[in-house]
């Protein structure tokens, strides 16, 4: 009868390990049933689960094991494995598995505490932790422009899908870092489409509160801006209020406004890689198309949807061309776009901080409100508050030596 073992070494790491091991276990035709190796700061662990055949004495089998081991300076050491609780593990292969991803700009033992203790109480096993992000210089640990992110890859379906993702909100709170649930399948590894809105997104700033500075009616805006962003008042009314204000603005002010607007933190090294990886990019926003084509011109968006000021004589009339972008034509949008491009919904990312960008963070595979009104941020499936939109690959399984 044959014998089920765990075998695992650990030590200094070095080259030709996992090659030395399993060139005995070669010579005795050792089936290996499971294989896992790590590397934490120089550190080895590797662990093999084999099938030894009846035919395969174990004992010169783990003799030549513990010499090669003494001669790697390992440590090595064995484990009989039931056949009960091998087929218990075969049992678990289908199993739902999910990805909570931590973000912030360094990770704490209470953060990654706080995570792993949320998980076992919703009875999720944790089957793998990994580090995406790259390993931070002591020198800019407290720049408090680093980012830190580990993955963990979770087993079964939590009890209450509901109640875990308010702990984990609960969590990202207390510790001030971001925490993303999402299902691990075959959608979350193939996204294809990204689509952001663009004011306090892609931008640093409302750009309609920017006209009316110039305008001269930079509170009045403001107000009815804040409030439509929290949900107070329907967009559709609340723009052309804020648009009716701009009458008579002079032209001129648009261009000047466009190149001092601050982009968002992580835009460009974000755009880059989507780019590089071909991904379809789209600026879905309520603000307007002036400044989202400069934007397009600037990182190379391939789609903007946004609102057409009316300018008569080189002044802003206070009315818009065409259809309003509000909540509900962006979730249009996205659907549009998708299926010009043969792209599944599931496979689709929508970013965005406003209350009318929730029908489609509703809708995309992956919904992000980015650093956004609290309103948002309880609504959206996943939140990004503490990094900047680089983060975003992150949570699409980016390592940062992925990242060109």
């Amino acid at each position: 009868m044959s014998e089920l073992i765990l075998l695992t070494l650990s030590g200094t790491d070095k080259p030709g390990v996992t090659s030395a091991v399993t060139a005995i276990l070669a010579e005795y035709q050792i089936d290996i049933l499971d294989i896992g190796q790590a590397v934490i700061h120089d550190n080895l662990s590797l662990g093999l689960l084999i099938n030894v055949p009846q035919a395969a004495e174990s004992s010169p089998l783990l003799r030549d094991l513990l010499f090669k081991a003494h001669e790697l300076d390992m440590m090595v050491r064995f484990e009989p494995i039931t056949v009960d609780e091998y087929e218990r593990w075969v049992a678990a292969q289908g199993k739902s598995r999910h990805i909570i991803t931590l973000l912030a700009r360094r990770i704490r033992a209470e953060h990654i505490a706080g995570v792993t203790t949320v998980a076992a109480s919703h009875n999720l096993n944790i089957d793998n932790i990994s580090r995406l992000s790259g390993r931070i210089p002591m020198d800019d640990m407290d720049s408090g422009q680093s980012k830190a992110c580990v993955e963990f890859s979770v087993r079964d379906m939590p009890q209450d899908e509901a109640s875990l993702r308010e702990s984990l909100m609960k969590l990202s709170s207390e510790l001030d870092v971001d925490i993303a649930f999402q299902r691990d399948d075959i959608y979350r590894r193939n996204r294809r489409l990204v689509v952001f809105d663009m004011d306090s997104t892609l931008i640093e700033a409302e750009v309609i509160d920017e006209l009316a500075k110039e305008a001269g009616v930079g509170e009045q805006v403001i107000a009815i801006t804040e409030a439509a962003m929290r949900g107070e008042i329907d967009f559709n009314e609340s723009f052309r209020r804020r648009v009716g204000l701009l009458k008579g603005l002079d032209e001129s002010v648009l261009q000047q406004i466009a190149e001092r607007l601050p982009v968002t933190e992580g835009l460009p090294e974000l755009m880059t890689q989507l780019k590089l990886t071909g991904y379809k990019t789209a600026i879905l926003s309520g603000g307007f198309t002036y400044f989202a084509r400069h934007l397009q011109q600037k990182f190379g968006f391939d789609y903007i949807h946004a609102n057409e000021l009316d300018i008569v004589d080189g002044q802003v009339t206070g009315d818009v061309t065409g259809r309003i972008v509000n909540g509900e034509r962006k979730a249009e949008l996205l659907r549009e776009i998708a299926e010009r491009e043969g792209i599944h919904l599931e496979q689709t990312i929508a970013v965005g901080d406003g209350a009318n960008d929730l029908p489609m963070l509703s809708i995309a595979g992956l919904g992000i409100a980015f650093r956004a009104k609290p309103l948002v941020r309880e609504s959206a499936k996943q939140s990004i508050s503490n990094l900047g939109l680089d983060g975003i690959l992150y949570l699409i399984g980016f390592r940062d030596r992925d990242v060109s």
